[in-house]
């Protein structure tokens, strides 16, 4: 069990404490008002598919923690925000992460709410930090209709309409890696997903039934760099994938921008312009293809950045 930070909530003004729940790390990080993140109060722990359900608990507790320590002398944390991987629950307080089966239904704002005492403890859904944290300070700002991507280990996502976060009832709403852009599969329920067909591990796995020798997704960019066919292939197939769900999504919201974070939009320099051609391939209307694509305009902040905004911006 970790140690209760010495701090307490005051709404008048201060820090927020923003973590962020992947499949692979949380990362937990003090954010200033004007969304700035604190570096010395970065903190990351490892996850991860085999991690027990105390395992991940105590990650979560101790990257909050350790951001916490770093706290200016004299200065205030108003509150937790935690964006997670979903599906989330947020009248719960809770998650159950996809990759990570122990977390299922994991109470994480209960986890949380000793930390900060009487502090308000924010859940969202991961996409819709990035959502939020794109629009507010990112390549999102300005428009009142827009999408915000993580591809990586998975694919989340999160809208924007009228300006405003789109959550749905239970805080789920942009879960645009779970939508079928292929064939399904009876042996496997995700198969023909946008998350199976373009996130890293999917394609990683694609390439090596192709007959491709290489492991991970570090490999997969040296190897389309290099010119190696299949793992052109792969990224293109990847680019394809997350473009047909970025052309329904635009003709469903009539989207003005996507902003693609995430690991895997590093495999290839022209990943993002791939997906551009994709989406303008794949949509029927004059008005979804011409949806902007580009890349986070923050970089590995936006997770933590739009966690903050749960609170910061409420």
């Amino acid at each position: 069990m970790t140690a209760t930070a010495d701090v307490t909530a005051d709404p008048s003004g201060g820090w927020a404490l923003a973590i962020d729940i992947g499949g692979t790390k949380v990362d937990a990080a003090l954010v200033s008002p004007t969304g700035e993140v604190l570096r010395d109060s970065l903190s990351r722990r490892p996850t991860g598919r085999t991690s027990s359900r105390e395992q991940l608990s105590e990650a979560i507790r101790t990257a909050a923690a350790a951001a916490l320590a770093a706290l200016p002398a004299g200065d205030r944390v108003v509150g937790v925000g935690v964006g997670s991987a979903g599906p989330v629950d947020i009248p719960a307080g809770t998650v159950a992460p996809i990759n990570l089966p122990a977390a299922k239904d994991l109470p994480v704002a209960g986890l949380l709410a000793d930390l900060v005492p009487g502090a308000r403890v924010a859940l969202a859904l991961d996409g819709t930090c990035i959502a939020l944290a794109e629009h507010w300070l990112g390549a999102l700002a300005g428009c009142d209709s827009a999408l915000a991507m993580v591809v990586s280990t998975g694919v989340g996502g999160g809208f924007i309409t009228d300006g405003r976060p789109v959550t749905g009832a239970t805080g789920n709403a942009g879960h645009i890696g779970q939508i079928r852009v292929g064939p399904r599969n009876a042996e496997d329920p995700s198969a023909g997903t946008v998350e199976a067909m373009g996130a890293g591990p999917g394609t990683v796995a694609w390439a090596r039934a192709q007959g491709w020798t290489g492991e991970t997704g570090e490999d997969l960019a040296a190897a389309y760099r290099a010119g190696d066919e299949i793992a052109r292939r792969a990224v293109a197939r990847s680019a394809q994938a997350v473009g047909d769900g970025i052309a329904t999504a635009a003709t469903l919201y009539e989207l003005q921008a996507v902003a693609i974070a995430g690991g895997f939009v590093n495999v290839a320099d022209d990943y993002v312009a791939q997906v551009q051609a994709a989406v303008e391939a794949s949509a029927l209307h004059a008005y979804a293809r011409a949806v902007r694509v580009t890349t986070s305009g923050l970089g590995g902040d936006g997770p933590l950045i739009g966690a903050a905004a749960l609170i910061l911006r409420s």
